[in-house]
């Protein structure tokens, strides 16, 4: 796999959809002793230009695949990686060790035993020689990068565990002489002379790192150190001396530094974003807040207020690339580091813990510059101050739906402040009312005409000239559809909105812009019909656009490929809301077949990675055209299934819950197929019985008993005399035995626990019960009658659970039964009551009997 086929597989093991994270873990595990693998995740683990949450998935990776394949714990077993790889990675490892960023860190507690002996003796020294390099008066640049790799070090070596310092540092002459000297660092101003000019160099120089690396260790003690709450006991009192002598200095010194913003001085985005969660860390903390509370307002408007609004740089993106803009303003990695999102979420904390003393003056302040707005003459109208009061407003969207006298004003305020704005003659200020709006598009709206003139503007504002608005739009019409009550105000313009979205996706590669489109394909259900095949046809385009995308970026970003699961998941949706209409998938059927050829491979590697997809499509081919499957022979299906299966449950490189989906599959075959495929059951028996002796997990031993319960319900006969030729016929009755016989202290059965476990289990074991005595000794068959008898007591107690604990559930099952088989169904409850209490009475004659 190469580099960025690489990247996008760690970025897909993020993602929210299980399937996609399940398939690119396989993928990974799959790749993993390819040769140049662990080079090449290296390589992901220091690109600074990569996402930080691929470098992550990366550094995990990379930590497990060595951990366990590095040096094999069997002598006789072959290596795994190639010697070059490791000669390449022991070259490099150190180097990249100072690389690799503080998320990447390692947390086995055993294994970093080594790091702490290299702690005790190197710390001294590097006090010692990092007090030396502070203390330099007028210090050169380069001294900035020697302070640079001490605080790296001692970051790395005291701080990468996230909940331990080294104990050393629990000296309080130790501690105090490495914070004076943070102090030292945090107070000084950054020179100004030799700053560079352009700001993408400017935020990365010598000086400034040192601010950023100051900053981010103290924040990293004060996440530690600064909840009493939270310690364990022996770190209570060392968490007591650090919030009494330095937290409150740290945030003074952080307090000072923010001044910068109200004077127009530079400082960069990542110092803003850090200075600002230590102060959004100490707004629940009483002692902190009443040092932060004197300057509470010069903060909060001068200071965090102005982080809000739209600024030059926002513009320069706005005008010169705005598909960057979208790109940056719904991405969840870039809002880690970004000043505006840290100064939201102070916002957010502060009217949440302190709200009382603070929420009713920051609102007057937001309406006060809404009276300015409205008051001036258009060319003096502060239209970046608006910006910022309709992010608030927008930030603040829960607390305010909430609070009194504000919930019952919301209505009045979009009216007056939000809905003007989609005629603006202002981008930025379009884009942020249509956010604004599907923010509180939920609200009870007491006039409708209200609630259909914002829907209206929003799907006028997909036809704006900005991008941005565009899509702001797009994803506020979201919440609209959602929250529209009477679908007779969109059905009108649902062919137009329809043809704009499908504009805008020729644009933008976004996989949330599909989600609107499922949330509109949900509500209404059949009534998308008509429109079914042209969103079909439309999706599979802008599919193959995300794919051709994907293929040929070579920075790796997988923007394109997300974008193209996306539309497959819209397709999906569109699918099951015609589910009922089968005339339509003809139509379909053209369309979407070119991207089925491309999605599946023919070399079989497709279903080992992803089986559990595709368990319920194979289950319905085998299920609902039996005849086929089992006349076609060209191609081969039988065939085919058994390769799959086989080289599924025959993988030890495949942990346990991944190989679940193949004995559901072979239980589907006995199944659907008695009868038929006599040929295949000692295969399919030989692969189980090999699985099941290197089965660890309860879960697959259950299902792997059950593929041999079904191979019994397939033809009894002909699976006991396999059992007995492979040798193991004893020993599986005996398992299986055994596994029902386990129960917790509760009484509950440890394995078969489902209703289906238990009647396929029963299916089995009555299977023998019809057979020659000739075939199973007296003894064997008095353990199957009693274990299905058990067994029948069993799933008529859970079926008796379904009836107490979900009464409406079960009468709606017994319902869809004939008058002949609710008569059976009560009979073997009755029964099954009987000996339930024969069970009971036997178990208690014989432990009198002990």
């Amino acid at each position: 796999m190469d580099l960025p086929s690489l990247a996008v597989v760690l970025r897909a093991a993020l993602s929210h959809i299980p399937e996609e994270r399940k398939a690119a873990e396989e993928s990974l595990n799959q790749f993993q002793y390819t040769p140049q693998h662990l080079v090449r995740l290296l390589q992901i683990i220091v690109d600074g230009s990569c996402d930080m949450a691929v470098r992550q998935v990366a550094s995990i990776h990379f930590k497990n695949f060595i951990a366990k394949n590095w040096s094999p714990n069997d002598p006789d077993e072959s290596p795994k990686v190639l010697e070059s790889d490791k000669a390449m990675v022991r070259e490099n490892i150190l180097g990249f060790i100072v690389q690799v960023p503080p998320l990447l860190r390692f947390k086995s507690e055993d294994e970093r035993i080594p790091l702490y002996h290299i702690v005790d003796e190197t710390f001294p020294r590097l006090l010692s020689i990092f007090s030396n390099l502070v203390q330099i008066d007028n210090p050169p640049i380069e001294i900035a990068d020697l302070i640079n790799t001490s605080l790296i070090v001692f970051h790395f070596g005291s701080l990468l565990v996230q909940l331990e310092i080294p104990k050393q540092l629990f000296d309080p002459n130790v501690f105090n002489a490495w914070m004076v000297l943070f102090i030292n660092l945090l107070e000084r101003p950054v020179p100004v002379e030799g700053q560079p000019i352009d700001p993408e160099i400017r935020k990365s120089w010598g000086w400034w790192k040192v601010k950023k690396w100051t900053i981010h260790i103290l924040n990293r003690l004060y996440t530690r150190f600064g909840d009493l709450k939270l310690q364990k006991p022996e770190s209570k009192a060392f968490a007591q001396m650090f919030q009494k002598t330095y937290a409150g200095k740290i945030l003074t010194c952080h307090m000072q530094l923010l001044n910068a913003i109200r004077t127009g001085d530079y400082l960069p985005d990542r110092v803003i974003n850090l200075v600002l969660q230590y102060l959004t860390n100490s707004v629940t903390k009483n002692s902190m807040y009443q040092m932060m509370q004197p300057q509470i307002d010069i903060l909060l408007f001068e200071i965090i207020f102005p982080l809000m609004c739209f600024n030059d740089n926002d513009q320069k993106l706005w005008d010169e690339d705005p598909h960057e803009y979208v790109r940056k303003g719904y991405d969840i990695i870039e809002d880690l580091y970004s000043p505006r999102t840290a100064a939201m979420d102070f916002v957010s904390e502060l009217v949440r813990k302190r709200g009382k003393s603070n929420l009713q003056k920051f609102i007057h302040f937001i309406v006060d510059i809404f009276r300015r707005y409205d008051e001036a003459p258009a060319n003096l109208k502060p239209y970046r101050q608006k910006d910022g009061a309709l992010l608030a407003i927008g930030t603040l969207c829960d607390k305010l739906k909430q609070t009194d006298p504000y919930k019952s004003e919301l209505e009045r305020m979009l009216v007056q402040h939000v809905f003007p704005e989609f005629s603006s003659r202002v981008g930025h200020l379009r884009a942020k009312a249509a956010w604004v709006a599907g923010q509180y598009a939920h609200i009870n709206f007491s006039d409708l005409n209200n609630f259909r003139q914002a829907m209206h503007c929003i799907v006028s504002g997909m036809r704006d000239p900005d991008l941005p608005v565009r899509v702001d739009s797009v994803f506020a019409l979201r919440s609209f559809v959602e929250a529209c009550k009477d679908l007779d105000e969109i059905r009108p313009i649902l062919p137009q909105l329809l043809d704009e979205f499908f504009k805008l996706m020729n644009e933008v590669e976004n996989e949330d812009l599909v989600f609107t489109l499922e949330t509109i394909v949900d509500k209404f259900g059949e009534e998308m019909a008509p429109y079914a095949l042209g969103l079909c046809q439309n999706l599979a385009a802008a599919f193959w656009r995300c794919m051709a995308s994907s293929e040929a970026d070579d920075e790796a970003d997988d923007s394109g490929a997300l974008a193209a699961v996306g539309c497959l998941r819209a397709i999906s949706t569109i699918l099951e809301s015609i589910s009922s209409l089968p005339h339509l998938f003809i139509q379909i059927e053209p369309t979407l077949l070119p991207i089925m050829r491309r999605m599946l491979t023919s070399d079989g590697q497709g279903i080992i990675l992803f089986t559990d997809n595709i368990l319920v499509p194979l289950d319905n081919y085998i299920s609902r055209g039996t005849d086929h499957f089992l006349s076609c022979k060209d191609p081969d299906y039988q065939q085919s299934l058994w390769n799959a299966l086989q080289s599924i449950m025959m993988d030890e490189n495949m942990e346990d819950s991944d190989i679940e989906p193949a004995p559901k599959l072979i239980e589907v075959f006995f199944q659907n197929c008695k009868g038929n495929v006599d040929q295949w059951v000692e295969h399919y028996l030989r692969i189980t019985i090999e699985r099941l002796r290197r089965a660890q997990k309860p879960y697959l031993k259950c299902l792997l008993v059950q593929v041999i319960a079904n191979a019994l319900y397939y033809n009894p006969a002909l699976t006991l005399v396999t059992l007995n030729k492979l040798g193991v016929a004893a020993d599986i009755f005996n398992h299986w035995f055994a596994m029902l016989q386990q129960v917790k202290k509760s009484g509950a059965r440890v394995n078969f626990k489902r209703e289906h476990d238990k009647k396929v289990c029963c299916l089995g074991l009555t299977s023998l019960i019809g057979l020659p005595a000739d075939k199973i000794p007296a003894e064997a068959l008095d353990r199957i009658f009693k274990a299905t008898l058990e067994l029948l007591v069993a799933y008529k107690d859970q079926v008796a659970g379904l009836q107490v604990s979900d009464p409406a559930r079960f009468q709606n099952l017994m319902q869809t039964l004939d008058f002949r088989y609710q008569a059976l169904a009560s009979g073997i409850a009755q029964h099954a009551e009987e000996r339930k209490v024969e069970i009971e009475k036997e178990k208690l004659e014989k432990a009198n009997a002990q």
